[in-house]
């Protein structure tokens, strides 16, 4: 049998009820079902412009995103589904910040849902690098249904990692 790994910290009870979906080939299209509506963030610049848009509307004062962009070398099985970094230059006498998002290509293709979730997440690393509770009372606070759709982002991932495209892509 083969591990569940984005369901691994899950207890073996909700496990085994998304392994007997997989084996019914239900996941798919329950997943479908619930997040059917595909996005229109395709390219960089709109993924930048989608997430500048949201970080204004939620978090005015954090400060300004230089980059945002798919990162098709982010592999979501071995290392993570987005990331924030702050890079550090030296401008003459100053040292000048620069904030940049990466969010994996995976995205790109998902619900609608999916990449508000993971930009979102992102975005709160702007004000708390930890995932602590103040983290996920912010992600909240962007997203009411943030744990909800962070399971179900799990359970796409693992359709995926399944071989099987969700239902409708």
């Amino acid at each position: 049998m083969q591990p569940l790994k984005y369901l691994s910290g899950y207890p073996e009870e909700v496990q085994h009820r998304v392994r007997t979906l997989l084996d019914q080939d239900r996941l798919g299209t329950i997943l479908s079902e619930k997040y059917g509506e595909a996005h229109a963030v395709r390219n960089d610049r709109q993924l930048y412009e989608y997430t500048v848009q949201m970080k204004d509307r939620y978090l005015r004062k954090a400060e300004p995103l230089n980059k945002v962009v798919y990162d098709g070398k982010l592999h979501v099985v071995k290392h993570a589904l987005g990331t924030h970094t702050t890079v550090s230059r030296v401008q003459g006498s100053r040292l000048k910040a620069s904030r940049e998002i990466r969010i994996a290509s995976v995205f790109r293709d998902a619900p609608a849902e999916f990449l508000k979730m993971i930009v979102v997440h992102e975005l709160a690393h702007l004000k708390e690098s930890d995932h602590n509770k103040s983290f996920y009372q912010l992600c909240m606070h962007m997203a009411p249904d943030y744990h909800q759709l962070e399971f179900d982002l799990r359970l796409y991932l693992t359709q995926l990692e399944m071989g099987a495209r969700p239902q409708g892509d």
